[in-house]
């Protein structure tokens, strides 16, 4: 008699053939499928090839099912991970925060905290009596004083967004009040604050007072010494009030976001070749080898209806058998809708048992059960002094 490991290419794929638990469950399945479909009344004619690939598929089939289901609990984290080195198969992957940080990078962006995207500090040479400024012909690179958008590679060049405008050099700002020693010059010149040179006194001062100073003089220097206000319509700058003759000011610095590369991040980004979607998570076969025997039963059932279909459409090519004084129907029809509808039916149930298992519905399950518990501990008499009292 010929067993499952001595055949050569027993299955269609051979997916699982160097399984030795699933070569012991192929040999013994032949014959579960063989008597369910009443073999020892009536022939079965199927050979053990066929009834091994439908074992192959009906094995495949479950790795399908709890595969799409860690696709929907895990899918948001492991977005970006390699895919060609690694099998996520039955493995628990640790959580983290990728994914939303990955979502919250174009508001770090614009609130300049970091983000994908490096902002481009520029200027804009102010001439007296004239008011408009074109922004993709006239904003220059600082210092190097090129067109800024002349100086985008053309595949990334679109809308530039003036997000940040100084009517002074912050470098300039800056360098003054981080010198802490200038501290008090500064306020006296620019602010007409009064200096105390002779003053012998000191104080201890926490260092958040120096960064709430910092920021104070930053808002004072941007107000105070800003005389002009702008709007952007088009692709135009405006400022107002008309610069004269005599204005002191003669650049208009500001801070602009070329159009973004989602592609392309300023750091780099090897995730962006990645997991991108359920497509391409790295999820092989599950080892028949692994599967327990609940996963097992399903399989063996799910075997049955594929050889009962398969065993129904054999049949269906003949209406009949003709025999001596009588005419043999066959049954290959309601086999195949048997068939089918078995296999319409452990799919669903499977379907519907694995969408308890999604991570999301076990925390549900998990926070309701703490919930009730919490309420039965209210209610248990135990001695005074002697239980944890919850709420």
């Amino acid at each position: 008699m010929t067993i499952f490991a001595d055949t050569i290419k027993p299955t269609p794929f051979s997916f699982f053939d160097s399984d030795t638990s699933f070569q012991t469950e192929a040999d013994a399945l032949v014959v579960y499928v063989k008597r369910k479909l009443g073999d020892d009344i009536l022939s079965v004619e199927l050979s053990k090839k066929q009834i091994w690939a439908c074992f192959e598929e009906a094995a495949c089939e479950y790795s399908r099912l709890v595969h799409e289901t860690k696709i929907v609990s895990e899918l948001s984290n492991v977005l970006g991970q390699q895919t060609g080195s690694i099998d996520m198969t039955n493995k628990y992957t640790l959580r983290s925060l990728e994914y939303l940080l990955r979502m919250a990078e174009p508001y770090a962006t614009n609130a300049f905290v970091g983000g994908s995207q490096n902002a481009v500090f520029g200027y804009f040479n102010i001439q007296a009596g004239r008011q408009d400024y074109d922004i993709y012909t006239e904003l220059l690179n600082f210092p190097s004083g090129t067109v800024i958008y002349d100086s985008l590679a053309p595949e990334k060049r679109g809308k530039l967004k003036i997000v940040e405008l100084y009517h002074v050099s912050p470098s300039a700002a800056q360098s003054t009040l981080l010198n802490a020693s200038n501290i008090t010059n500064f306020l006296a010149t620019n602010f007409n604050y009064e200096s105390y040179v002779n003053s012998t006194i000191f104080y201890v001062l926490p260092i958040f007072e120096d960064v709430l100073r910092r920021g104070m003089l930053e808002a004072a220097t941007r107000v105070r010494r800003s005389h002009y206000s702008y709007e952007i319509m088009g692709t135009k700058l405006r400022i107002y009030p008309i610069p004269v003759n005599d204005v002191q000011i003669d650049k208009l610095f500001c801070r602009v976001l070329p159009p973004s590369d989602v592609l392309n991040p300023a750091y780099g980004d090897a995730s962006i070749n990645g997991i991108s979607g359920a497509s391409n998570m790295p999820l092989g076969n599950i080892q028949f080898s692994t599967i327990n025997q609940p996963g097992r039963q399903w399989i063996r059932q799910y075997t049955l209806a594929l050889s009962k279909e398969i065993l129904g459409l054999v049949r269906s090519k003949f209406q009949g058998i003709p025999i001596p004084n009588a005419d043999l129907q066959l049954n290959g029809e309601s086999l195949v809708t048997q068939g089918r509808e078995d296999k319409d039916k452990l799919s669903t149930q499977m379907k519907e048992f694995l969408a308890q298992l999604t991570h999301q519905k076990l925390l549900e399950a998990d926070a309701l059960a703490a919930e009730s518990l919490n309420k039965q501990l209210r209610y248990i008499p135990m001695p005074k002094g002697r239980a944890i009292v919850t709420g």
